[in-house]
């Protein structure tokens, strides 16, 4: 069988990439942003225009699958009420249906990331730390577009993210693997939690989701598809 691929857009550090990659999937990825540390074969530049070009050039065609976790601030759930008290995030523009409408124009199947909150995407899948015995809760949404897969159950919580909330401080089994201060994770415990060992990045790390939930969805992606083919 031929290797299938993935094309891993706004792809940061690698989190997504890793898990596609341990399940069997060759990975090239695209950031804007400069990412010595991502593991995989990578082209910098602007994620849209990238794959616009792929479309159009016909090179879409050598992936098997296309992973997208656009920039999440304009429907974070964790910043949208800041946002709106503070009166910031009017700079941050919410990508998702351009990128839509180019996924839908490619013809693969595709898979498209986000934290849980109010960005404009199908809940066909949420994944949360627990699921994989993980030391981060990190609850995140996906659209799949062409393929499906059941949604697994979501576990009890085994108790609190360790820090302040509210002014009030508990202890739990989980680490908050975002900012600083509060009792937020260090980067060696978001490390640990999340099971990435190649950034000690702390902004990469904050934006990573573990690569565990892309292992499960690369395996779920491959049985379906296998089914089709039987």
């Amino acid at each position: 069988m031929t290797t299938p691929r993935v094309l891993d857009l706004f792809s940061c550090a690698g989190g997504a990439a890793t898990g596609y990659h341990r399940a069997g999937f060759a990975v090239d990825g695209c950031d804007i942003a400069d990412r010595p540390r991502y593991p995989f074969a990578y082209h910098r530049g602007d994620a849209l225009e990238y794959l616009a070009h792929l479309i159009t050039t016909g090179e879409i065609g050598r992936y098997t699958l296309v992973h997208a976790s656009p920039p999440c601030q304009a429907g974070c759930a964790l910043t949208v009420g800041t946002n709106q008290s503070q009166g910031w995030g009017g700079d941050h523009v919410q990508l998702i249906p351009e990128l839509r409408a180019l996924l839908d124009r490619s013809g693969l199947p595709y898979v498209i990331e986000q934290p849980t909150g109010k960005a404009p995407v199908r809940r066909d899948l949420s994944l949360c730390g627990e699921m994989f015995g993980l030391g981060v809760l990190r609850h995140r949404t996906f659209e799949l577009g062409g393929w499906s897969t059941p949604q697994p159950a979501h576990p009890r919580h085994r108790g609190y993210v360790r820090g302040y909330r509210h002014g009030v401080y508990r202890d739990g089994p989980y680490v908050a693997a975002y900012g600083e201060g509060g009792g937020k994770a260090t980067v060696t415990e978001m490390q640990s939690a999340m099971g990435i060992t190649w950034t000690d990045v702390r902004e990469e790390l904050t934006e990573a989701i573990p690569p565990a939930y892309t292992q499960w969805i690369a395996n779920s992606f491959l049985t379906a598809r296998q089914e089709v083919l039987v």
